[in-house]
């Protein structure tokens, strides 16, 4: 057990804006903002193309974090929220955006932005949050056709990943990568509850265990849980991931060894994108989808 007042949870925030767009010629300035438990994303869309987004973490105000999400998103910008055509909230937080004209599903904006991420031959979309788990079904244009979530427990999801970093002392963001160095899959860490499986873990280590196989035998564990949602789904190809769950290989190698199909690989659609370097985060792709939805939105009332 580490106790060093560093926080090894603490994964890197970011910030992004596209250097090809002058936002002040856009017809139609849309925002989604992503409000979850554990980050909260913010996308500025300009006409339908993406312009700005941040990733940062949610603190324990969502209003509050929303508007730093946003404020982060376009800093060195000029963009105000009244130069906003279209706000859409989304996440567990969607209802307290303070400046949003309308709030959807979390399920709905994963399912429109992977598709614009990903592209659209994806069918089937993941998503690990802080604290639940969805899988949903897609259709050619990201409209949703079924989906599943999992019990809210933090053992098979985001939180409990961060758990684990301040409990083993390893930066989260390389908890995968060092869940892979050993030699054959120790035995799963039992328990569906954080807590207990904070203790099974502390027990192995007393035991002699070292901290690549608790790693091994915690991030095996989460594939496991993630896969017995997903054994109840037809998981169809092209298979996405979004969230930041994509980022632990740990993880993600586990999930698609036990489902016998690949995931997408991490790149834009949109090959203009990739060759202009552009940064691909998944986790920005329920604040992505939400921004679509106010573009539409905001073009439906110009319309009326």
């Amino acid at each position: 057990m580490v106790d060093t007042g560093k926080e090894f949870w603490r994964w890197p925030e970011s910030r992004w804006t596209n250097p090809y767009i002058d936002w002040k010629k856009g017809e139609c300035i849309s925002a989604g903002i992503d409000v979850g438990s554990v980050s909260s994303q913010a996308v500025i869309m300009v006409d339908g193309e993406l312009f700005c987004y941040s990733n940062t973490r949610t603190g324990s105000n969502s209003p509050a974090s929303a508007v730093n999400a946003f404020n982060m998103a376009v800093e060195g910008t000029g963009i105000t929220i009244k130069d906003l055509h279209f706000t859409v909230g989304t996440g567990y937080g969607r209802i307290n955006v303070p400046f949003a004209n309308r709030a959807i599903t979390e399920i709905a904006c994963h399912a429109k932005g992977a598709n614009w991420m990903y592209g659209p031959e994806v069918r089937t979309v993941l998503d690990i949050g802080g604290q639940d788990c969805k899988v949903i079904k897609i259709d050619e244009k990201g409209k949703v056709k079924a989906f599943l979530m999992n019990d809210k427990c933090s053992a098979g999801t985001g939180l409990g990943m961060e758990a684990f970093a301040d409990l083993l002392g390893i930066p989260i963001q390389d908890i995968g990568e060092i869940s892979l160095m050993v030699s054959e899959e120790p035995p799963l860490i039992s328990s569906n509850c954080v807590v207990f499986a904070k203790s099974e873990a502390i027990n192995l280590l007393r035991a002699g265990w070292p901290k690549e196989k608790v790693l091994a035998a915690y991030c095996s564990a989460m594939a496991n849980k993630v896969f017995s949602l997903l054994d109840k789904i037809e998981v169809e190809q092209a298979f996405a991931i979004t969230g930041g769950i994509i980022k632990n290989q740990g993880v993600v190698k586990r999930i698609t060894k036990l489902l016998g199909i690949e995931v997408c690989e991490t790149k834009w659609y949109n090959n203009e994108y990739i060759e202009e370097g552009f940064p691909f985060d998944p986790q920005i792709a329920g604040a992505i989808g939400a921004a679509l939805f106010g573009k539409a939105l905001a073009e439906k009332k110009i319309n009326n």
